[in-house]
């Protein structure tokens, strides 16, 4: 099974970092929320600054195949003119963005506790409808919000 995007986008206001800088001025309104972010497992994540070159993704999405047992992304990359296979695993990413958990922790949490959630973010929408309003939130997790979707989503929308 081979993975070929449909197109790949490369919209400079996706995939970027965070500069979390408390000395900013414009930093101000958000400093409740910095020591949150040191905290969190995820700040490699939003504020590790990489280049991604088009060439580069493109090759490995052509040469790449998924592998079921065990789970990983198998693709071939050029390094000093010769051909290696790369093999990208789930536990290979964890390490690698140090999220610091491990395969058996949880990744989906149950509804009644994202929806507490919410309410302990100050989040003053309705919990029941079936999307969250991120103008229902706080301004300092609507500022974590807005950069883990920047940081990690795949469109500059989320």
């Amino acid at each position: 099974m081979f993975f070929q995007p449909k197109a790949t986008n490369f919209d400079p206001r996706q995939s970027i970092c965070c500069v979390l800088n408390e000395n900013l001025s414009k930093m101000e309104p958000f400093k409740p929320i910095l020591p949150f972010f040191d905290r969190a497992w995820i700040r490699k994540v939003v504020t590790y600054q990489h280049k991604a070159y088009r060439s580069h993704v493109e090759r490995f999405w052509k040469h790449s195949k998924f592998v079921a047992d065990p789970q990983a992304i198998h693709s071939v990359a050029m390094v000093k003119n010769e051909d290696n296979e790369v093999v990208i695993t789930e536990d290979l990413i964890r390490r690698w963005l140090a999220f610091g958990d491990r395969t058996e922790d949880p990744t989906g949490y149950p509804e009644r506790m994202v929806k507490g959630c919410f309410f302990r973010m100050g989040y003053t929408g309705h919990v029941n409808e079936a999307t969250f309003a991120k103008a229902n939130i706080s301004r300092s997790y609507k500022f974590f919000m807005h950069s883990v979707i920047h940081a990690l989503g795949g469109r500059k929308g989320g």
